[in-house]
């Protein structure tokens, strides 16, 4: 019986229901010493607490998409029916299902990392329409929370609902939709590489370069944005600082404390090194990147202090946004949800249009080594595209959304 299917639901409401009936009739019927009257009641309270404890639990998985199956839960994949080919960049495919709420599903085997999880894509409908045939277009990457998974975007989020409206309003441009899972083979180290769980690879190699073998994108790095929440938030936040040549814009929704989490990534010098505000303080010239945060002033997971300490450290030619910071609202969907028609328009500004150019390649990668990856002999610098390398669009900022209380409209001007 599937974890987040109605009928696994529905039993466990049929089996609360019986519980409490049976306590009611065997509370006074019950015989013998009275201890074992006690132990006996004892143990009918608890399960109809076990139950009732059940049912909510379930209901809040399927509300939110945190599990999405029994091996998901228990920290298995579960990969059956879905095939992967090929070990190399440039010969990495995968096979797709059907998923939900209109995605494409596939479980990657990361040729880079070596770590496997699944990934969900979804098109525009600009994709199929016969004048955008020779088009690429941009991708929006987008990075579940922990515990989550990609259908926590599809389920929590709304996914790709909120998205097409806006791109049919014209507020965004059509895009790609990827959702990844932030940890492949069930290990959350916060998309960091540690040792030889390379979860910040898969995320940063291996997906991209999923992307790129099966679809029309753009290669440029302002072609490829980032939005996350809360544990999504901080990788999305880190991963555009770490690679600022492969991903131009970043979206963080109540994201990690920035500072990172020592309980996650136990090693104490790569925590320091690799977690976003030691990123920003040695951010090159190359980084080129514009980072927007959000968050609630009540949100003891992710305080507005940690967004202005992002902001605080940026320099050039970082650009980090005014924070958004919310009157009300908690640490869950109900607030990212509501300010979507903000952050995502903004991140849309950033990124460049689809264009008549050819699709990019997916990029080679050297092995830990540094030698050319096993299973890749021969492989060639992917071609970059041939559109155009101009800075970021000057197109206006999105409006703001009063919600609680007034919202500052995101600038364009560097901290």
């Amino acid at each position: 019986m599937s974890l987040t299917g109605a009928a696994f639901f529905y039993t466990l409401i049929a089996a609360t229901i019986v519980a409490v009936v049976v306590t009611m009739v065997a509370w006074g019927a019950v015989r013998g010493p009275k201890y074992v009257r006690g132990l006996v009641r004892l143990s009918l309270i608890g399960l109809c607490q076990l139950t009732a404890i059940a049912v909510v639990a379930v209901w809040i998985n399927n509300a939110n998409g945190l599990y999405s199956s029994w091996g998901d839960l228990f920290g298995q994949q579960d990969n059956a029916g879905v095939g992967v080919t090929g070990n190399a960049a440039s010969a990495q495919t995968a096979s797709f299902t059907g998923g939900p709420n209109g995605f494409q599903r596939t479980v990657l085997e990361g040729a880079a990392s070596g770590m496997t999880g699944e990934v969900l894509v979804w098109t525009p409908p600009q994709y199929q329409q016969t004048q955008y045939r020779d088009y690429s277009f941009p991708v929006i990457e987008l990075l579940h929370g922990y515990p989550g998974s990609p259908e926590t975007w599809v389920k929590g989020g709304g996914m790709p609902g909120p998205l097409l409206q806006m791109m049919n309003s014209g507020k965004m441009k059509p895009a790609i939709v990827v959702i990844p899972r932030i940890n492949p083979d069930g290990i959350n180290t916060d998309c960091t590489d540690v040792g030889n769980i390379r979860n910040g690879t898969w995320l940063d190699v291996d997906v991209p370069n999923l992307v790129k073998k099966d679809f029309r994108v753009l290669g440029d790095a302002r072609a490829w944005g980032l939005v996350g929440d809360s544990t999504g938030g901080y990788c999305a936040t880190k991963m555009v600082l770490q690679h600022p040549d492969r991903f131009g814009a970043a979206v963080a929704l109540s994201p990690d404390d920035f500072r990172g989490d020592p309980t996650v990534v136990r090693d104490k010098t790569i925590l320091a090194a690799q977690n976003p505000l030691a990123l920003m303080k040695k951010a090159g010239p190359q980084a080129n990147v514009s980072i927007l945060i959000a968050t609630s002033a009540h949100d003891r997971w992710s305080t507005p202090k940690n967004a202005q300490a992002l902001r605080a450290a940026a320099k050039f030619p970082v650009t980090v946004e005014p924070p958004i910071v919310l009157k009300d609202g908690g640490h869950n969907w109900g607030t990212w949800a509501s300010i979507f028609p903000v952050v995502f328009p903004w991140l849309s500004q950033q990124l460049d249009a689809p264009q008549l150019v050819q699709p990019a390649a997916p990029t080679p990668f050297p092995s830990p080594s540094g030698s050319q990856h096993p299973g890749k002999p021969g492989a060639k610098p992917s071609a970059k595209p041939s559109g155009k390398a101009s800075g970021k669009p000057s197109a206006p900022p999105a409006p703001g959304l009063a919600l609680n209380g007034p919202v500052t409209t995101p600038t364009h001007a560097h901290s």
